[in-house]
C-alpha cells in the first residue's frame, strides 16, 4: 500500500497535477473570499468570522476533488496496465487505499496553508484574537471528513470508466446528491429524515464546533461504502 501511496504522490508532483490542484484551490478561495464583492468576501462581511470559507470550500472542492481522483483506475485502465496492477502480490484493498489515501493527501496539502486564515481573520477582529476557535476548529475537522468522502467517491467513479471524463462527470453528480442532493430532497417533500442522509446536515452540525460521534461515523461510513465499492469493482476487473 504505502509503494503505491508515494507512486500516487509522486506522480501528482512529477506533472502539474499536484500543483495546480493547490494553486488553484488557494486562487479561487482567495478570489471570492479577498477580492470579488459578494456574500464571500470576509471584508465586507463586517465580522471576525470564517464561515464564509467554510459555506465555499465544500463546493469547490465537489469539482476539485473529481478533478483529481478521476485519473486513479480510469487511467490505468486505458492504458492497460489495471491487469498487471492486480495480479501483483498485493491485496486489492491495499491497492484501493493507496490510491484513495494519495489523493486525500494532495488535498490536505491544498487545506493547509488555509490554516493562514485563522491567523489573518483574528487579527482582524476587534479585539485582535476575536474569533470562536472551537466553531473553526470543528468547521475544519468537518471539512477534512467532507474531503475524506468526496475522495472515496472520487476513487470508486474512476473504476467505472476508462474515460476520464466520464469517471469526473459521474463523480461531481455523486458528490452533489450526497452533498446536498438530500436536503433538496428532504425541503421538497417535507421529510427530515431523507436529509439526514446528506453530508451537509453532518457537515453543518461540525461547524458549530460540538464534535459529535454520529457525524463521524456517519463521514467514515460513507468513505468504508465506496472504498468497499471500489474494491468489488477492481474484483470484477480480475474475473
Amino acid at each position: 500500500m504505502l509503494a503505491i501511496l508515494k507512486k500516487e504522490i509522486n506522480t501528482f508532483f512529477a506533472s502539474p497535477i499536484g500543483y495546480l490542484v493547490i494553486a488553484i484551490f488557494l486562487v479561487l478561495n482567495g478570489l471570492f473570499l479577498w477580492v470579488f464583492k459578494g456574500d464571500f468576501n470576509i471584508l465586507d462581511y463586517g465580522f471576525a468570522d470564517l464561515s464564509a470559507f467554510f459555506l465555499l470550500a465544500p463546493w469547490i472542492l465537489l469539482f476539485l476533488i473529481p478533478a483529481v481522483t478521476m485519473r486513479s483506475f480510469s487511467d490505468e485502465k486505458k492504458q492497460g496496465t489495471l491487469e498487471l496492477l492486480v495480479t501483483k502480490p498485493i491485496s486489492k484493498l491495499n491497492i484501493v487505499l493507496g490510491k484513495y489515501l494519495g489523493a486525500f493527501a494532495l488535498i490536505i496539502m491544498a487545506l493547509a496553508p488555509t490554516l493562514l486564515y485563522v491567523y489573518t481573520v483574528g487579527q482582524l477582529g476587534s479585539p485582535q484574537g476575536n474569533l470562536d476557535l472551537g466553531s473553526v476548529f470543528g468547521s475544519y475537522f468537518g471539512l477534512v471528513l467532507l474531503t475524506a468522502s468526496y475522495t472515496a467517491i472520487g476513487v470508486f467513479c474512476s473504476t467505472l470508466s476508462n474515460n476520464q471524463i466520464v469517471a469526473f462527470i459521474i463523480s461531481v453528480f455523486i458528490c452533489f446528491v450526497f452533498y446536498i442532493g438530500f436536503e433538496g430532497v428532504a425541503e421538497f417533500t417535507s421529510s427530515i429524515i431523507i436529509g439526514h442522509f446528506g453530508m451537509n446536515y453532518y457537515y453543518k452540525s461540525l461547524s458549530r464546533g460540538v464534535i459529535d460521534t454520529r457525524d463521524i461515523v456517519y463521514f467514515l461510513s460513507v468513505v468504508i461504502l465506496f472504498i468497499g465499492l471500489t474494491k468489488f469493482n477492481l474484483n470484477k476487473e480480475n474475473q
